[in-house]
């Protein structure tokens, strides 16, 4: 048998399907994880280089594996700039980018031959990251986007999708071994395919083509429940909405809208202001009036004066956002935002952070009251710390940056079960509530057991 590998795994949900792509290579050629440096033969980092907070929590992450192990590979998005890494780790034994699986694996190989049995990658199983009923679906790499503050498409490279047929055959080989919420993710989701002109493909015996709107038609049918990430309000995203109104794709849209001034918008090189934005709104939510929209701005971007501050304020005030994330801008070394005139104080951004979070969280709080009484549907995630709570999300919230749903139950229930809550409390970000009823799981593909799929913990 092969050696064993450690595995640090940082950054963003495209990050983590890439380190699962490597830990499923891995296994196939007979590496078995190590739960602890000491254990490993040789430690994998994954890393994130997109701000300046995310690069140092990084380095720090390349520091502690060699203190503790001493042999360590680096790669992922601060691979791309492999200087920063050498200059403050030379002793790394291989740098690599985001995405670069083989690059990893020769350098694996290296340090720890492969297993030469040439029964262990019979069946090869897909390792996951995240708990079983769950699982990021990434249908692009890289982005077309020139956000002044942003340098992903220099990391990560220009737009490249996936074929549909692809990803579709991935999903059905998720949804059969136990996946029942499948987050489909790319750095602009809502531009899939543009790249590749929307070549068509063949899945189960049809061509489908490279496009967002028939991709989820396909997925819908796979009985799992369908959430999107990373959307920019594209016209053919309207086309999305009536999917949410019919049940096939969850009522849920992650826009990362970033501000509301048209001035800062510009300096961004982002589309769009409060007016075009509160009118996208209207129209989304005049076809799917329970709609959750998740977005993220950033605060004190250079040039934000405090009345661009007051108009965000005011966008956040009349858009009633129902998930909010917020950042003070943070220099990213090689984005062109950095040379932009008018710097705020690091002061002042935490101000009007503090403000825009406190508005926010009246807004989420008042959200929530509205729905004390209401049934939910709720996937099960975690068990609770008392007999008989579980905590999970409604078909509202994504995992690990929206809100958390705590139930009582009869003790029965497991994770990745669906559950109805009638709730009964609320907070600014969680809802209480107790078990009324069990949703049945009907996928639309044959369910294969526990064969072809490991759960790992890095």
């Amino acid at each position: 048998m092969a050696g064993k590998v450690g595995f640090v795994s940082l950054g963003c949900p495209k990050a983590l399907v890439d380190s699962e792509q490597i830990l499923s290579r891995l296994r196939a050629e007979g590496y078995q994880t190590a739960p602890a440096y000491q254990d490993a033969d040789v430690v994998v980092v994954n890393t994130c280089g997109f701000i300046t907070p995310a690069v140092e929590e990084s380095l720090a992450a390349i520091g502690e594996a060699l203190s503790e192990n001493g042999k360590v590979i680096v790669t992922g998005c601060l691979g791309a700039r492999p200087e920063v890494i050498r200059q403050a780790h030379p002793q790394v034994l291989e740098v690599t980018g985001p995405g670069e699986v083989d690059r990893v694996l020769r350098a694996v190989r290296q340090v720890v031959p492969a297993d030469k049995n040439p029964f262990t990658a019979l069946i090869p199983p897909q390792v996951k990251l995240t708990p079983r009923h769950y699982a990021y679906l990434k249908i692009a790499e890289g982005c077309n986007h020139r956000c002044s503050f942003c340098i992903i498409p220099r990391l990560r490279g220009l737009q490249d999708s996936r074929d549909a047929a692809d990803i579709l055959y991935e999903a059905t080989r998720l949804v059969g071994t136990g996946t029942r919420e499948l987050l489909v993710i790319a750095q602009d989701t809502s531009a899939y395919g543009m790249d590749i002109r929307h070549r068509e493909s063949e899945y189960a015996g049809k061509k489908v083509r490279a496009h967002l709107v028939d991709l989820v038609n396909e997925l819908a049918g796979l009985g799992a429940w369908l959430r999107l990430h990373y959307v920019y309000p594209y016209p053919h995203v309207r086309q999305l909405i009536p999917l949410m109104a019919e049940g096939k794709l969850l009522p849920y849209l992650d826009v990362p809208l970033q501000h509301a001034s048209p001035k800062i918008l510009r300096a961004m090189r982002r589309p769009g202001g409060a007016e075009s934005h509160l009118e996208t709104l209207r129209e989304w939510r005049s076809i799917a009036p329970d709609l959750a929209i998740r977005s993220s701005f950033i605060v004190g971007f250079p040039g934000e004066t405090e009345q661009d501050f007051e108009l965000l304020l005011d966008f956040i005030a009349e858009a009633r956002l129902d998930r909010v994330g917020s950042f003070t801008y943070s220099e990213v070394p090689g984005a062109d935002a950095n040379a932009l005139p008018g710097a705020v104080p690091e002061e002042v951004k935490e101000e009007r952070r503090a403000r825009f979070m406190e508005l926010q969280q009246r807004i989420s709080l008042e959200k929530n009251r509205a729905k004390v009484g209401q049934t939910l549907e709720v996937i099960i995630d975690h068990y609770g710390e008392l007999p008989g709570q579980v905590v999970g999300r409604s078909r509202y919230d994504a995992p690990g940056i929206d809100g958390l749903v705590y139930a009582e139950t009869d003790g029965t229930v497991k994770m990745g079960d669906i559950i109805k809550v009638k709730v009964n409390r609320a907070e600014a970000y969680d809802l209480h509530g107790e078990m009324v009823g069990l949703v049945p799981w009907k996928p639309g593909v044959p369910v294969m057991g526990n064969i072809a799929i490991e759960t790992i913990r890095v």
